[in-house]
């Protein structure tokens, strides 16, 4: 690990409404192409108000692409044209790999105080597997791996590898690696990340500084990063930050906790053409897509 990741971008997330009329917090999506190349998007949907999040998304087509949903409180029940159905809540995940087409629903519902908490990530798919069969991947938290530091750090794993430790999920194009870090206040972590993987961390929780930073961010009309010495280096919970290349990045605390995503891949670097759930790599393969699903011939026979 001798050369350290930098910040490249700070983005704010923002409110959008998906779905039914779901109210949620995008932390970077289609505006932010290609700079998280291979992932697409990623949606906060935590909430303590049933008439944000209970309309969810019904029925709906996907093609080209994995989505991963992370539940930390509340439950999603998920069904879909393969035949699966499951509710993901405590700490699991739904790893869905659409490839060549699959139509489901999520609903959201929440806990008994009526709160929810998850997270949805897109990742891309190579051209190669954009037409594979599709999959649904159902992890318990039981499943997911936790390590506990000597410095109070804890990291789950839920995909990819950290140490001599590897995640439930495997067998993804992108080698991703998904992480759910907690670090107590007043210490320092440097966490091994690959060089050449794009990676990015999300803050859920509390405050942290990130890559020894001391110059303070500030953030213009946009959401996007600034540098402003009349602001703090400190970032908190619904900030997400970019890095540069390297094959380490450091994240400390001061008075506050701090819980992050941290996640990486390795870059596609081919063409996307997207349209809402389906994403390919040409528009006449887009047109191709929405043309089935509207004649019936949208999901493939396995087999």
């Amino acid at each position: 690990m001798d050369s350290p990741r930098k910040i490249l971008k700070v983005f704010k997330s923002k409110p959008v409404i998906e779905g039914a009329g779901v109210l949620l917090k995008r932390a970077f999506g289609f505006s932010q192409l290609p700079l998280f190349d291979p992932f697409l998007l990623l949606d906060d949907f935590r909430s303590s108000n049933p008439e944000e999040y209970l309309k969810g998304f019904p029925w709906h087509p996907h093609r080209g692409i994995e989505t991963i949903t992370y539940v930390l409180d509340g439950y999603v029940e998920h069904a879909d044209s393969m035949g699966n159905r499951g509710i993901i809540s405590d700490g699991g995940v739904q790893w869905m790999t659409a490839g060549s087409g699959i139509i489901h629903e999520e609903m959201p519902f929440g806990n008994e105080r009526g709160e929810v908490a998850g997270f949805q990530l897109w990742a891309n798919l190579p051209a190669s597997e954009k037409m594979s069969p599709p999959r649904y991947r159902d992890v318990k938290s039981s499943e997911i791996p936790v390590l506990h530091m000597d410095n109070g750090v804890e990291i789950r794993i839920i995909c990819g590898r950290h140490g001599e430790t590897s995640g439930p999920v495997t067998g993804i194009a992108i080698d991703p690696e998904y992480l759910d870090i907690s670090l107590p206040p007043g210490v320092s972590y440097t966490c091994a990340v690959p060089g050449g993987r794009k990676a990015f961390a999300y803050i859920i929780a509390g405050k942290g500084v990130f890559c020894h930073q001391e110059k303070p961010f500030g953030f213009d009309a946009e959401g996007v990063s600034y540098f402003d010495f009349e602001t703090s280096p400190l970032l908190e919970n619904e900030t997400l930050v970019l890095f540069s290349d390297g094959d380490s990045l450091t994240i400390t605390t001061e008075e506050d906790p701090i819980r992050i995503l941290l996640i990486s891949g390795n870059p596609l670097n081919e063409p996307v053409a997207w349209h809402g759930p389906i994403v390919m790599n040409t528009r006449e393969e887009l047109r191709q897509a929405f043309e089935e699903f509207r004649n019936g011939t949208f999901v493939k026979k396995i087999g």
